[in-house]
């Protein structure tokens, strides 16, 4: 008997981008549309939509009882990946054998109907699973302890928090012990208590022998989980190696080794504009384009882009990260109010944002700086996870009369008095 879960060969998925809804028409709109069609075409020379292919050519194995991670920037195909083995879409080329069944976690609530109550959809999910009802009612107790949703599980899903939806819709896919559990991003969205419990509990399905592929942008997370994983780019599998390999080179791709970067026209999806990012900087003190920069001096992050039409609302900031993803801070350039006023609207044309990073506050080591600009609940434009890295020198800051390393991302020079009492 063959001791693989998964086997994946020249997987493939196409999508059809561009075309129009498929409404409910008129019988006088669709009479229209069918002559006007082809004069259209002669115009423009195409047809109203484009082919792209989200996956093509995978191949790769998975054994049982193996704890695999998938990483990739966004839109590399990792989600399409995932749907495609745990069945909510179909392949367009090659074909996967899964042994056993497959618990999974692709967003928050999947698989649950909101109109039914938290009870109700434990024990829907694990129909779904193809479990016996004894098999759920011996987990479920589990499940709403984990979950923490006691006090609510008669309360139609529909009424619960994002946290709640999320705690419970982890706790099904976790406990009603599938032989093979996807999970996609499930550490993205929850307070740093409930990821702490998720790492818990899928520390311990990896301990039981069960198959888990697990995608995460948080490289800690991966290598913690995993001891191999896959690197996906433009839907195509480009490594498989031992996860702190693989995230080595995920992390160095990309990113300018000079301190700066410029993004390639196939960098920037087309659902980014009418905002178009030109490049980002490093800067020193010295208005210099540097790769290393001091601890005792401040750092600026210069990010530059254009605007072919007027956007409301638009913030653009960056995330900075340790080399291993755990993000040390968030920054907009309208995070301070009168800021935000003055730049309600941003017109048309070609801009510049720049922030700098205060002297005494990164500790020596390399850093990550993602780019993100987005209107808060109404679009995300375009981001960019690993837009750019560089490295802080620590010569100079506080404490280096010691040789030993100085724990932490950050080395603040912080004020202290001795007394004697």
């Amino acid at each position: 008997m063959s001791d693989l879960a998964i086997k994946v060969v020249d997987l493939g998925k196409q999508y059809r981008i561009g075309a129009p809804a498929n409404n409910y028409r008129t019988l006088r709109e669709t009479m229209t549309e069918m002559f006007a069609a082809p004069l259209r075409r002669l115009r423009t020379g195409s047809s109203f939509s484009e082919k792209i292919w989200a996956l093509q050519g995978v191949n790769f194995e998975v054994k049982q009882g193996q704890v695999l991670g998938v990483i990739g920037r966004n839109g590399a195909g990792k989600s399409t990946l995932l749907k495609i083995l745990s069945r909510v879409t179909e392949p367009t080329s090659g074909y996967a054998e899964i042994t056993g069944r497959v618990g999974s976690l692709l967003e928050v609530g999947t698989g649950f109907h909101p109109e039914l109550t938290g009870r109700e959809n434990i024990f829907l999910n694990g129909a779904i699973l193809g479990m016996k009802r004894s098999e759920i009612q011996r987990k479920f107790d589990e499940i709403v302890t984990f979950a923490e949703v006691e006090t609510f599980i008669d309360t139609p899903v529909k009424r619960y928090s994002s946290g709640m939806y999320l705690r419970l819709a982890f706790a099904v896919a976790a406990h009603l012990e599938p032989e093979i559990l996807v999970v996609d991003e499930v550490l993205a969205v929850g307070d740093a208590e409930f990821q702490r419990k998720c790492l818990g509990k899928m520390s311990d399905v990896a301990q039981e022998g069960r198959t888990v592929l697990f995608v995460s942008h948080n490289m800690s997370a991966v290598l913690r989980l995993t001891e191999e994983s896959l690197v996906i780019e433009k839907g195509k599998l480009v490594m498989r190696a031992p996860s702190q390999q693989a995230v080595d080179y995920y992390l160095s791709q990309g990113m300018s080794q000079e301190g700066q970067r410029l993004w390639a026209d196939d960098d920037i999806s087309r659902a980014a504009k009418p905002f178009i990012p030109v490049g980002i900087k490093v800067l020193n003190p010295q208005g210099k384009v540097v790769d290393t920069v001091r601890s005792v001096e401040p750092v600026t992050i210069e990010i530059e882009y254009k605007l072919d039409e007027p956007i409301v609302g638009l913030r653009v900031g960056v995330y900075l990260m340790s080399t291993r993803g755990e993000y040390i801070f968030t920054s907009f350039d309208t995070d301070k109010p009168e800021q935000y006023d003055r730049h309600a609207t941003r017109q048309s044309g070609h801009y510049v944002s720049r922030c700098t990073v205060p002297a005494d506050t990164l500790n020596e080591g390399r850093f990550v700086v993602g780019v993100n600009a987005s209107a808060f609940r109404v679009k995300r434009y375009f981001q960019d996870e690993q837009a750019l890295s560089f490295n802080v020198d620590g010569a100079g800051a506080p404490g280096m009369q010691w040789a030993e390393p100085r724990l932490g991302p950050v080395r603040p020079r912080l004020e202290w008095k001795i007394e004697v009492m």
